[in-house]
């Protein structure tokens, strides 16, 4: 099972930024992390500082932390691939039919799954997968 570091993760999200400036080859999963990138022209500049690796970015400071948001992005365009929890592609494309744009739709999404993480580590529980599924459907106006 992949579990990287913090600083394994970044770097490959820093790496696969590169390789596409770059024109090389892209791994599958390199190329989602590309797509996502590109969503956010505002981390593209991170992403080209290879000291990012080691960036704080504290929430009492108001920071959102880019490297934490492309990976909720890439966790949930994984979890589309394979209806994971179950439910959850159909309850995307309803919210996305509501939204009218996939890429606010997906920032809905990360807003759900974002939420049923924090109460899994409150709570020292595995996340509820159908709760999660229920945040999507209520967003996408089936609940």
């Amino acid at each position: 099972m992949f579990d990287p570091t913090r600083d394994q993760a970044r770097r490959f999200f820093i790496e696969a930024w590169r390789k596409q400036r770059e024109g090389s080859v892209l791994t599958p999963l390199e190329s989602m992390v590309v797509d996502i990138v590109q969503q956010h022209p505002e981390y593209q500049p991170l992403l080209e500082d290879t000291d990012a690796v080691d960036h704080d970015f504290a929430p009492e400071d108001g920071q959102v932390n880019p490297f934490l948001h492309l990976s909720l992005h890439l966790a949930i365009e994984e979890q589309l691939s394979i209806n994971q929890p179950p439910g959850l592609k159909p309850a995307f494309a309803q919210l996305q039919l509501r939204r009218g744009n996939r890429h606010d739709a997906l920032h809905d999404v990360l807003e759900c799954l974002g939420e049923v993480m924090w109460k899994a580590q409150r709570d020292r529980q595995p996340p509820d997968g159908a709760a999660y599924v229920q945040a999507v459907r209520k967003r996408a106006g089936l609940e």
